[in-house]
């Protein structure tokens, strides 16, 4: 006999894993543009001390 669907909780499942997958996506955008502005930041001072 076939399980008896539950729609709601699947449904929210769906949504919390969307959710960590966006929120671990932001994180690591974040990281690299902190990253990136870092590296920018040292160049511009190497740049001003020659």
């Amino acid at each position: 006999m076939p399980r008896k669907p539950n729609y709601r909780f699947e449904r929210s499942e769906r949504d919390k894993s969307k959710a960590a997958k966006k929120a671990e996506r932001l994180q690591a955008k974040a990281e690299k543009s902190e990253a990136r502005k870092e590296t920018t930041d040292e160049a511009e001072q190497d740049g001003a001390r020659e």
